[in-house]
């Protein structure tokens, strides 16, 4: 994992250098910043499934839509024969 991550940081640190108009000396606040954005996607990295994430909202309290716990969805072919 620290393979990826330092490769991630230095690709990210190196757009980020380009996109300024290559300045000299600053490289390692490029770094520095790479490697914060990062940090912050690890932490919002979710699983395959989502589910670690939809136990996390759950647990803080953020999740705005239960799915296991919400109503039935109605079925939409039968709604539209109704409006008809």
């Amino acid at each position: 994992m620290s393979h990826n991550r330092d490769a991630w940081v230095s690709q990210r640190a190196y757009s980020l250098w380009e996109s300024e108009g290559r300045p000299e000396g600053r490289g390692e606040s490029h770094w520095a910043q790479a490697l914060r954005e990062f940090e912050q996607l690890e932490l919002t990295r979710a699983s395959a499934d989502g589910n670690d994430l939809i136990e996390r909202l759950k647990a803080a309290g953020r999740l705005m839509r239960v799915y296991d716990e919400a109503a039935p969805a109605v079925d939409d072919d039968r709604q539209l024969k109704a409006a008809r």
